[in-house]
């Protein structure tokens, strides 16, 4: 786990204004990771700084960087620099800050070759996400959602013993700003004994999530120890896991979930990384006095004191309406990762306590982020759900959430924009940001 060090001074001042700025996502005690590219020239590995990028190729080409970080800046994805050692990833980000830091004598030099305003660029995915895990971490999600089908019993009893996941579709994430089509699937036979019919989703649905890059990988056979889970681990995204509920509650049994889920998940451009989220570590979830304790491959000292993240999250949703009258996007959600009841160093030794092996570039879905409060949950069906067991899934039994222009939503409709934000926040340091999450649904395919 990385420690404090002088890169997250909050006295840091940056060279490129914007930067300095109190409402900015990116100041240069943040320094994220971006895969970008600009008319006429290949994928660069970029870092946001202010309303700017940093072009890393471009640094390394300048002979700003030593050869082993100008080698790692040439890659048109971030995934071998993701595979360096923490050690070295701390180093470049030292680097990175003497650069952009006021006073440097590379300023000039970099503003006129190295520095890129964020308007300018075409957001890539940041990585080649070879593997995709997705768990269910939120213990508030977890018993909405089992008080819809088990209101006598929502959490099953492994719950609280074991970090539950599934394994996702890796190549259906998408970045940032890419179009949702809403799918098509098989729907749960409208009265006893007749057939599922096959339609587009009539309940489409966001989740808010964090996803968590691997960085350095582990061997096929050999685990990773709960001590050593914060080596491995790269940074974290804001994730996007759309979710199909009608179809999803036709087919989920008795494997879980498939075609609900496969057809398209949503990253931000940006990667936070572990070192840059060093002032913002928590405890873990705080146990009710009679949950059972973790196994001791899950537990230890430092996950119990630092385990946690205090990131705050927030879900926005502007409709095609709202947008041609000019309305802002309408906060749906605030809420808190510190909701997990497991964090992400346990589910990455869980994940690969069988010896699978993971990769760098592998991503690690935190679940649906939901608190105790109804503006707290971090879908629609938990936001529009009013504790009837009976009637959770019908569209027609659910409050709907109105929006200025007179519309109202139990689910999504075509048209409609999510967008989610994230950032940390303390007196002691500067407010760091994660920029945005965005995606727009478009109608179902008519070839499908």
């Amino acid at each position: 786990m990385y420690a404090l060090n002088a890169t997250h001074s909050p006295d840091l001042v940056s060279w490129v204004e914007s930067a300095n700025q109190p409402e900015t996502d990116f100041p240069i005690q943040n320094l994220p990771y971006c895969v970008f590219k600009t008319p006429g020239n290949p994928a660069s590995i970029g870092i946001g700084i202010g309303d700017q990028i940093l072009n890393l190729r471009a640094c390394g080409e300048s002979g700003l960087l030593n050869p082993r970080f100008a080698s790692v800046s040439k890659q048109p994805t971030l995934n071998q620099l993701m595979a360096l050692p923490p050690t070295e990833q701390s180093q470049l980000r030292g680097r990175i800050v003497e650069l952009l830091s006021e006073g440097s004598p590379d300023a000039d030099k970099i503003a006129n070759t190295a520095l890129v305003p964020q308007s300018d660029v075409e957001f890539l995915m940041p990585c080649n996400i070879g593997d995709y895990s997705d768990f269910y971490a939120s213990v508030y999600h977890a018993t909405n959602v089992g008080s819809m089908f088990r209101p006598d019993n929502p959490l099953l009893p492994n719950y609280k013993h074991i970090p539950i996941g599934y394994h996702g579709r890796a190549s259906s994430i998408v970045v940032s700003g890419t179009p949702i089509r809403r799918p098509v699937g098989q729907l749960t036979p409208t009265e006893p004994g007749a057939a599922p019919t096959r339609d587009a989703c009539k309940l489409f649905d966001y989740e808010l999530e964090v996803g968590c890059l691997v960085g350095q990988g582990n061997q096929l056979g050999e685990s990773v120890s709960i001590d050593n889970a914060e080596s491995h681990m790269f940074g974290l995204t804001l994730l996007n896991d759309w979710s199909a509920r009608d179809i999803q509650k036709w087919e989920y049994q008795p494997l879980g979930p498939f075609l609900a889920k496969s057809f398209a998940s949503t990253i931000s451009p940006w990667i936070v990384t572990m070192e840059a989220l060093a002032p913002f570590r928590c405890p873990e979830f705080k146990r009710d006095a009679e949950d059972p304790r973790p196994l001791n491959y899950l537990a230890s000292d430092s996950n119990s004191k630092f385990g946690g993240i205090d990131l705050q999250l927030e879900v926005y949703l502007l409709t095609e309406q709202m947008q041609q009258q000019g309305f802002k996007p309408q906060l749906l959600t605030r809420g808190s990762f510190t909701n997990l009841y497991w964090t992400f160093a346990q589910m990455l030794t869980h994940h690969s306590s069988n010896g699978c092996n993971l990769r760098p570039g592998d991503m690690l879905g935190s679940g649906t982020v939901s608190g105790q409060t109804r503006d707290s949950r971090g879908c629609m069906l938990e936001l529009t759900w009013d504790g009837d067991q009976q009637n959770a899934l019908p569209g027609s039994q659910r409050t709907p959430i109105k929006f200025p222009t007179g519309e109202e939503r139990k689910f999504l409709a075509d048209g409609d924009s999510v967008i989610f934000r994230g950032f940390c926040e303390t007196s002691d340091h500067r407010r760091i940001g994660f920029g945005t999450c965005m995606g727009q649904v478009l109608p179902a395919s008519q070839s499908n």
